[in-house]
């Protein structure tokens, strides 16, 4: 019998580059996403046919990683593959036909709801469906960072597996789900693909949980998250120092974090753009993750300056994800959604900027 499942994307709303040190984080599902109808076959292939893509088989027995693979659908599956089979949980061919309404590159995550969704048929199909989201989200996360080659935090894949907005501590484990109603605020989320590549970002994105790991290493620590802020900035730092200013960042917003959630959580629209735009400027100003010398591209840095024009005063905006390209995050009162709207999409082309439902 043929089986449904759907993932959705994920956007961030607080915690930019925290992730991967155990830090806290905010993020949301939205409502686009990947559908699979799929079966199992009896067999160890699995045949995939995905909107998109090239139709694959893969063998659920051959599980090195192939760095040709890197960036593929392929590399996903494999990864999420050996993932399962390393804590001992049963796998097995399936037949799958995926669509999906995330576009890919506009930064909603579609790799990372690609790979909790593999993960979510293995554990319905083969698992019982006894496995927990947190479980799923972590096989996502080493199939991104070992198989397709992206060297991301687990941010998108506990939103993706989850499946609604949760604000999570990383160092002690909590995970508590939150309501989130902005309409009710009388405010529009929405994100702008600035039209920038992440083509040969990888060691700008490297770099930035190798500085902060640097730092971390200085206090005999692996992660920052580890680190006691106070003790942090206790010290006489010298902020023309890239790792350091980059730490400063982790430790503003992996304390801003809460004060969002709990902003969410009260409806408070403008203390939560208020400390909305505290992350934006954190992330440019000490994370630097808006231009890097790998490419030169200036699109993102050209849209949150424009934004920037459109809505202060009254709204909100941020780099959303990992940066250096991709998309702005804007928050704003509903009558000056049209717009803002119309003003990015003069610069950035019809269509890239759209409103976002999280879920």
């Amino acid at each position: 019998m043929k089986k449904e499942f759907f993932v959705p994307g994920r956007m961030e709303l607080s915690g930019n580059h925290t992730d991967h040190q155990k830090g806290r984080i905010l993020a949301s599902a939205v409502d686009l996403g990947h559908t699979a109808v799929c079966e199992p076959n009896g067999s160890k292939v699995i045949h995939i046919q995905s909107e998109g893509f090239r139709t694959f088989d893969l063998r659920v027995d051959h599980l090195a990683v192939r760095t040709t693979e890197f960036g593929t659908p392929q590399s996903l599956v494999r990864g999420v593959l050996n993932a399962f089979s390393a804590l001992g949980l049963r796998t097995g061919g399936f037949n799958a036909s995926i669509t999906s309404t995330l576009p890919v590159g506009a930064g909603l995550s579609s790799s990372a709801a690609f790979s909790v969704l593999i993960g979510k048929i293995l554990n319905d199909l083969f698992n019982g469906g006894r496995l927990p989201a947190i479980v799923i989200a972590r096989a996502g996360l080493e199939s991104e960072n070992k198989y397709f080659g992206k060297p991301c935090g687990i941010m998108s894949q506990i939103a993706c597996a989850f499946g609604r907005t949760v604000y999570v501590d990383l160092e002690t484990g909590e995970i508590e789900p939150i309501s989130v109603d902005f309409d009710s605020m009388g405010l529009t989320m929405c994100l702008t693909d600035t039209g920038g590549s992440h083509a040969g970002l990888d060691t700008s994105y490297a770099r930035i949980p190798a500085d902060m790991k640097y730092i971390a290493n200085l206090f005999d620590k692996g992660v920052l998250g580890d680190v006691d802020p106070a003790e942090f900035r206790s010290k006489g730092w010298d902020p023309s120092d890239r790792p350091v200013r980059r730490a400063m960042h982790f430790f503003d917003e992996n304390d801003r974090v809460p004060k969002m959630r709990d902003a969410l959580k009260a409806g408070d629209g403008l203390t939560y753009m208020r400390l909305m735009n505290e992350s934006g400027r954190s992330s440019e100003q000490l994370l630097n993750n808006i231009i890097t010398s790998a490419t030169g591209d200036t699109k993102l840095a050209q849209g949150l300056e424009l934004s920037k024009k459109l809505l202060e005063g009254r709204g909100a905006w941020r780099v959303h994800g990992g940066g250096f390209a991709g998309c702005v995050q804007a928050l704003m009162p509903t009558d000056m959604f049209a717009g803002y709207k119309a003003g990015m999409e003069k610069v950035f082309g019809v269509g890239s900027c759209r409103k976002v439902h999280p879920v």
